[in-house]
């Protein structure tokens, strides 16, 4: 359980840099944190009655925020989801620690072709609302991928990604400004 809390207070830090009682209490107005408080505990529940009822809860919050992220995939410490709404994260891909994902964002598998499979995201990552991020592929650490952005080909560390199709731009200090309160 121990484990648990500790991405809890990580995630929640993310807001802002809510700590503590009264923080957590904050926090749990945050859809966003809502979410992300009822996915570790069902990542991290053992089994029984625990487990199951930790996936119903997270299930429900999946109905009323619209957000679509299951319990097997692999988040690092410090998600930040700042809105809520029509997020869609495939089980299977990987997110590095303090990323933001923002609203109408999709991360999923492209199912045929050269890039059949999921996406992996780097550490200090942030995903603009609109964007879609589909295919075995690469994303770097420090890249800010711009809002309404197709992401479909590897993207390399401190880079701004843009537009439909994506075009990559080298920049040092991407995702600052962006991916503040770092745990």
């Amino acid at each position: 359980m121990g484990a648990v809390r500790d991405m809890v207070r990580s995630d929640l830090y993310r807001y802002d840099g809510l700590a503590g009682t009264r923080g957590f209490w904050k926090g749990l107005t945050i859809p966003g944190f809502r979410y992300t408080w009822a996915l570790r505990h069902a990542q991290g529940a053992r089994g029984g009655p625990s487990r199951l009822m930790w996936k119903l809860y997270l299930q429900h919050l999946s109905y009323k925020f619209g957000i679509q992220i299951g319990a097997a995939t692999t988040i690092g410490r410090g998600l930040h989801m700042g809105h809520f709404g029509t997020i869609v994260v495939h089980p299977d891909a990987i997110i590095g620690a303090n990323c933001n994902i923002a609203q109408a964002v999709t991360i999923g598998i492209a199912n045929r072709g050269s890039l059949a499979g999921v996406p992996t995201l780097g550490d200090r990552v942030w995903v603009g609302a609109g964007s879609v991020i589909v295919g075995r592929i690469s994303i770097g650490s420090n890249v800010l991928v711009a809002p309404n952005s197709v992401v479909r080909h590897d993207v390399p560390a401190d880079s701004l990604v843009s537009g439909n199709p994506a075009q990559i731009t080298h920049r040092a200090d991407a995702t600052e400004g962006y991916v503040n309160w770092l745990v």
